[in-house]
């Protein structure tokens, strides 16, 4: 077990370790969008109740959701350890410390902007997973079960809370733009070859997937989905 007590203490472990969870939660991300995107067929929520239903009660959905929540628990706590680790190899700081120069000041922020998506997520799970979660143990989809599509609507017609959705969704922006690329590097795929790739598709990713999540609560609250 001596790989595994590697894996948690040393440096490169930590990086491995956020760079395997942070792929995953990115599949993740790709699912949860698509899914998402079925509110813009604007058929009354129809397509999106669909698909819905069938995340919300597919046992091997549910299955790997388990596998969803430890993923998160183990980027979150794994990306503190190494914010921690960072900081204390530099106990004094300097009144004035000069970057890299192709340091972008998002990669020096990932430990900030990680902690805005996280209390992104306590109000997005607040708002939607957990009633939901809730009302499946109590009942099944058809008798009694949460309308998300009619509480989408609803909750999306306060102004502050479509604002912190797009803060959130720009701070995930932000976090994905340094995140997918760095992964790349901490696995040691990093070479001339493909690194052009690599960043086009995590440039093309950061931008498509946050706007897209952006565009929910805003076409909502401007009535363009109904």
């Amino acid at each position: 077990m001596n790989w595994f007590t590697n894996l948690l203490t040393s440096s490169l472990g930590k990086k491995v370790l956020m760079a395997l969870t942070g792929l995953f939660l990115i599949t993740f991300l790709i699912i949860h969008c698509t899914i998402n995107a079925m509110i813009f067929y604007n058929d009354g929520g129809a397509t999106f109740s669909h698909w819905g239903h069938f995340m919300g009660t597919n046992p091997i959905i549910r299955f790997l959701e388990i596998g969803l929540i430890v993923g998160f628990l183990v980027h979150i706590i794994d990306g503190l350890l190494l914010w921690n680790q960072n900081r204390s190899a530099r106990p004094v700081k300097y009144s004035f410390t000069k970057h890299p120069e192709k340091s972008k000041w998002y990669s020096r922020s990932m430990g900030l902007l990680g902690t805005l998506i996280l209390i992104f997520l306590v109000i997005h799970t607040a708002h939607f997973w957990i009633p939901n979660r809730i009302s499946q143990g109590i009942s099944n989809w058809e008798h009694g079960e949460i309308d998300l599509y009619g509480k989408m609507l609803v909750i999306f017609q306060n102004p502050v809370v479509v604002i912190v959705y797009v803060l959130g969704c720009f701070s995930l922006f932000w976090h994905l733009l340094h995140g997918f690329k760095s992964a790349f590097q901490s696995l040691g795929l990093n070479h001339n070859k493909y690194n052009g790739a690599i960043s086009f598709v995590g440039t093309t990713f950061s931008i498509v997937v946050p706007v897209i999540f952006a565009l929910m609560p805003i076409a909502i609250y401007l009535g363009w989905i109904q």
